[in-house]
Protein backbone atom coordinates (compact mmCIF):
# COMPACT_ATOMS: atom_id res chain seq x y z
CA UNK A 1 0.00 0.00 0.00
CA UNK A 2 2.55 2.32 0.87
CA UNK A 3 3.95 1.52 -2.81
CA UNK A 4 1.06 2.62 -4.19
CA UNK A 5 0.67 5.93 -2.49
CA UNK A 6 3.85 6.98 -3.07
CA UNK A 7 3.43 6.24 -6.92
CA UNK A 8 0.55 8.55 -7.05
CA UNK A 9 2.26 10.98 -4.77
CA UNK A 10 5.46 11.42 -7.01
CA UNK A 11 2.56 11.11 -10.45
CA UNK A 12 1.31 14.30 -8.77
CA UNK A 13 4.83 15.63 -7.80
CA UNK A 14 6.46 16.06 -11.41
CA UNK A 15 2.69 17.30 -12.82
CA UNK A 16 2.90 19.67 -10.58
CA UNK A 17 6.27 21.10 -12.24
CA UNK A 18 5.23 20.96 -15.40
CA UNK A 19 1.86 22.66 -14.65
CA UNK A 20 3.15 25.11 -12.09
CA UNK A 21 6.14 25.92 -14.82
CA UNK A 22 4.25 26.20 -17.78
CA UNK A 23 2.08 28.76 -16.12
CA UNK A 24 3.91 30.43 -13.62
CA UNK A 25 7.41 30.73 -15.23
CA UNK A 26 5.98 33.18 -17.94
CA UNK A 27 3.77 35.14 -15.63
CA UNK A 28 7.04 35.33 -12.47
CA UNK A 29 9.46 37.40 -14.27
CA UNK A 30 7.21 40.33 -14.54
CA UNK A 31 6.19 40.69 -10.64
CA UNK A 32 7.77 41.87 -7.72
CA UNK A 33 9.45 40.05 -5.61
CA UNK A 34 7.09 39.25 -2.95
CA UNK A 35 4.39 38.67 -6.10
CA UNK A 36 6.74 36.37 -7.19
CA UNK A 37 6.82 34.23 -3.72
CA UNK A 38 2.82 34.60 -3.79
CA UNK A 39 2.68 32.85 -6.70
CA UNK A 40 5.91 30.34 -7.02
CA UNK A 41 4.52 29.16 -3.57
CA UNK A 42 1.26 27.96 -5.05
CA UNK A 43 3.35 24.86 -5.94
CA UNK A 44 4.73 24.55 -2.31
CA UNK A 45 0.74 24.42 -0.64
CA UNK A 46 -0.08 21.84 -3.09
CA UNK A 47 3.00 19.40 -2.70
CA UNK A 48 2.87 19.72 1.33
CA UNK A 49 -0.95 18.81 0.79
CA UNK A 50 -0.52 16.13 -1.96
CA UNK A 51 1.71 14.60 0.32
CA UNK A 52 -0.70 14.21 2.98
CA UNK A 53 -3.73 13.20 1.49
CA UNK A 54 -1.86 10.34 -0.82
CA UNK A 55 0.86 9.29 1.49
CA UNK A 56 -1.46 9.14 4.81
CA UNK A 57 0.72 11.74 6.94
CA UNK A 58 -0.46 13.80 9.97
CA UNK A 59 0.68 17.56 9.99
CA UNK A 60 1.21 18.71 13.75
CA UNK A 61 2.34 21.82 13.96
CA UNK A 62 3.26 23.99 16.88
CA UNK A 63 4.64 26.72 18.14
CA UNK A 64 3.02 29.61 14.74
CA UNK A 65 2.40 31.57 17.19
CA UNK A 66 6.64 32.10 17.53
CA UNK A 67 6.70 33.64 14.06
CA UNK A 68 7.64 37.01 14.37
CA UNK A 69 6.82 40.14 12.09
CA UNK A 70 10.38 41.13 10.46
CA UNK A 71 13.27 39.33 9.45
CA UNK A 72 14.65 36.28 10.85
CA UNK A 73 17.30 33.80 9.85
CA UNK A 74 15.31 30.37 10.14
CA UNK A 75 17.83 27.49 11.57
CA UNK A 76 16.31 23.75 11.58
CA UNK A 77 17.40 20.41 10.77
CA UNK A 78 17.58 18.66 7.33
CA UNK A 79 16.51 15.45 6.97
CA UNK A 80 14.75 15.14 3.66
CA UNK A 81 13.10 17.38 0.89
CA UNK A 82 9.93 17.97 2.38
CA UNK A 83 11.25 20.76 4.64
CA UNK A 84 12.47 22.61 1.98
CA UNK A 85 9.12 23.28 0.80
CA UNK A 86 7.24 23.54 3.60
CA UNK A 87 9.63 26.32 5.32
CA UNK A 88 9.01 28.41 2.22
CA UNK A 89 5.54 28.67 3.35
CA UNK A 90 6.00 28.96 6.55
CA UNK A 91 7.11 32.65 6.90
CA UNK A 92 7.51 33.61 3.57
CA UNK A 93 9.38 35.69 2.31
CA UNK A 94 12.03 33.31 2.33
CA UNK A 95 15.87 33.30 1.07
CA UNK A 96 16.97 29.72 1.28
CA UNK A 97 20.63 29.31 1.28
CA UNK A 98 21.24 26.04 -1.68
CA UNK A 99 23.52 24.12 -3.58
CA UNK A 100 23.83 26.11 -6.93
CA UNK A 101 22.95 22.35 -8.43
CA UNK A 102 19.67 22.77 -7.65
CA UNK A 103 19.52 26.15 -10.24
CA UNK A 104 20.15 23.49 -13.23
CA UNK A 105 17.17 21.68 -12.47
CA UNK A 106 14.60 22.24 -15.91
CA UNK A 107 11.68 23.89 -14.38
CA UNK A 108 11.98 24.03 -10.92
CA UNK A 109 15.67 25.69 -10.57
CA UNK A 110 14.14 28.36 -12.75
CA UNK A 111 11.71 29.09 -10.37
CA UNK A 112 14.19 28.94 -7.78
CA UNK A 113 15.96 31.26 -9.25
CA UNK A 114 13.39 33.67 -9.39
CA UNK A 115 13.41 33.82 -5.78
CA UNK A 116 17.15 35.15 -4.97
CA UNK A 117 18.32 32.18 -2.92
CA UNK A 118 21.82 32.22 -1.99
CA UNK A 119 23.47 28.96 -4.02
CA UNK A 120 26.85 28.03 -3.29
CA UNK A 121 29.30 25.23 -4.78
CA UNK A 122 30.06 23.48 -2.23
CA UNK A 123 33.31 22.24 -3.79
CA UNK A 124 34.62 25.71 -2.50
CA UNK A 125 34.38 26.09 0.74
CA UNK A 126 36.10 29.30 1.42
CA UNK A 127 33.82 30.93 -1.28
CA UNK A 128 30.99 29.45 -0.13
CA UNK A 129 30.72 30.38 3.57
CA UNK A 130 32.19 34.53 2.55
CA UNK A 131 28.96 34.64 -0.07
CA UNK A 132 26.58 33.16 2.61
CA UNK A 133 28.03 36.42 5.22
CA UNK A 134 27.41 38.64 2.49
CA UNK A 135 24.52 37.81 1.23
CA UNK A 136 23.06 36.72 4.02
CA UNK A 137 23.06 40.14 5.38
CA UNK A 138 22.01 41.63 2.45
CA UNK A 139 18.97 39.43 2.13
CA UNK A 140 17.98 40.05 6.00
CA UNK A 141 18.87 43.91 5.05
CA UNK A 142 16.01 44.07 2.15
CA UNK A 143 13.57 42.24 4.64
CA UNK A 144 13.92 38.48 3.76
CA UNK A 145 14.03 35.87 6.40
CA UNK A 146 17.12 33.49 5.64
CA UNK A 147 16.50 29.78 6.06
CA UNK A 148 20.16 27.85 6.53
CA UNK A 149 20.11 24.01 8.00
CA UNK A 150 23.24 24.41 10.00
CA UNK A 151 24.15 20.84 9.49
CA UNK A 152 24.88 21.82 5.82
CA UNK A 153 23.71 18.27 4.26
CA UNK A 154 20.65 15.95 4.73
CA UNK A 155 21.16 13.94 8.19
CA UNK A 156 18.97 10.74 8.40
CA UNK A 157 17.01 10.19 11.50
CA UNK A 158 18.91 8.94 14.25
CA UNK A 159 22.13 10.52 13.13
CA UNK A 160 24.49 13.63 13.73
CA UNK A 161 26.17 15.97 12.27
CA UNK A 162 28.25 18.86 14.06
CA UNK A 163 26.14 22.06 14.03
CA UNK A 164 27.65 25.36 11.28
CA UNK A 165 27.97 28.84 13.03
CA UNK A 166 27.26 31.27 9.57
CA UNK A 167 23.40 31.64 10.00
CA UNK A 168 24.22 32.97 13.53
CA UNK A 169 26.73 35.29 12.08
CA UNK A 170 25.12 36.44 10.00
CA UNK A 171 22.15 36.36 12.63
CA UNK A 172 24.45 38.79 15.01
CA UNK A 173 25.82 41.07 12.32
CA UNK A 174 22.49 42.16 10.96
CA UNK A 175 20.95 42.40 14.72
CA UNK A 176 17.78 40.01 13.70
CA UNK A 177 16.67 37.04 15.81
CA UNK A 178 17.02 33.26 15.19
CA UNK A 179 14.18 31.25 14.27
CA UNK A 180 14.94 27.30 15.69
CA UNK A 181 12.51 24.74 13.95
CA UNK A 182 12.40 21.23 14.84
CA UNK A 183 11.04 18.42 12.73
CA UNK A 184 10.96 14.45 11.71
CA UNK A 185 10.04 15.12 8.49
CA UNK A 186 12.83 12.46 7.27
CA UNK A 187 10.78 9.78 9.09
CA UNK A 188 7.84 10.38 7.18
CA UNK A 189 9.67 11.51 3.90
CA UNK A 190 12.60 9.11 4.14
CA UNK A 191 16.15 11.06 2.08
CA UNK A 192 17.44 8.20 0.47
CA UNK A 193 14.29 5.82 -0.26
CA UNK A 194 11.32 6.74 -2.65
CA UNK A 195 8.42 5.13 -0.39
CA UNK A 196 6.86 7.57 1.94
CA UNK A 197 5.51 6.21 5.42
CA UNK A 198 2.11 7.35 6.48
CA UNK A 199 1.78 8.56 10.05
CA UNK A 200 2.31 12.17 12.02
CA UNK A 201 4.89 14.14 10.84
CA UNK A 202 5.78 16.83 13.54
CA UNK A 203 6.57 20.53 13.37
CA UNK A 204 7.79 22.47 16.54
CA UNK A 205 8.72 26.21 16.11
CA UNK A 206 10.66 27.73 18.68
CA UNK A 207 10.65 31.22 20.57
CA UNK A 208 12.94 33.64 18.25
CA UNK A 209 16.74 33.91 19.83
CA UNK A 210 18.12 37.35 20.34
CA UNK A 211 21.14 37.79 19.08
CA UNK A 212 22.01 41.64 20.35
CA UNK A 213 25.09 41.70 22.39
CA UNK A 214 25.88 37.81 21.93
CA UNK A 215 28.89 35.88 19.77
CA UNK A 216 27.51 33.53 17.27
CA UNK A 217 28.53 30.69 19.14
CA UNK A 218 26.55 31.28 21.72
CA UNK A 219 23.84 31.30 19.73
CA UNK A 220 24.45 27.99 18.22
CA UNK A 221 25.01 26.77 21.54
CA UNK A 222 21.40 27.67 22.23
CA UNK A 223 19.87 26.60 18.90
CA UNK A 224 21.31 23.61 18.44
CA UNK A 225 20.65 22.49 22.26
CA UNK A 226 16.79 23.27 21.77
CA UNK A 227 16.62 21.82 18.13
CA UNK A 228 18.37 18.40 19.53
CA UNK A 229 15.74 18.60 22.59
CA UNK A 230 12.70 18.86 20.40
CA UNK A 231 13.91 15.73 18.42
CA UNK A 232 14.30 13.39 21.36
CA UNK A 233 10.48 14.12 22.02
CA UNK A 234 8.99 14.52 18.70
CA UNK A 235 11.32 11.82 16.38
CA UNK A 236 10.13 7.70 16.39
CA UNK A 237 13.88 6.93 16.01
CA UNK A 238 16.22 7.60 19.26
CA UNK A 239 18.86 10.28 18.90
CA UNK A 240 22.09 9.61 19.69
CA UNK A 241 24.24 11.07 22.26
CA UNK A 242 25.66 14.74 22.00
CA UNK A 243 29.37 14.34 20.33
CA UNK A 244 32.35 15.55 22.75
CA UNK A 245 33.18 18.02 20.89
CA UNK A 246 29.94 19.67 20.94
CA UNK A 247 29.71 18.79 24.72
CA UNK A 248 32.71 20.66 25.47
CA UNK A 249 32.00 23.59 23.48
CA UNK A 250 28.56 24.08 25.07
CA UNK A 251 30.37 23.57 28.14
CA UNK A 252 32.58 26.48 27.40
CA UNK A 253 30.09 28.94 26.67
CA UNK A 254 27.98 29.16 29.52
CA UNK A 255 29.13 30.61 32.23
Amino acid sequence: MNAIRSLLFYLGYFLAILVCGGLFLPVAPLLPLSGRYRLLNLYNHFITAWFRWTCGVTYRVSGKEHLPEGPCVILANHQCEWETIYLQILTPPVCTVLKQELLRIPLFGWGLRLLHPIALDRSKPARAMRQVLTQGVQRLNEGLSVLIFPEGTRVAPGERRRYNKSGTVIACRAGVPVLPVAHNAGERWPGRHWIKNPGVLSVVVGQPIATEGRTPEEVLVEVEAWIEARLTEISDVPRPQVPAPARERGARSVP
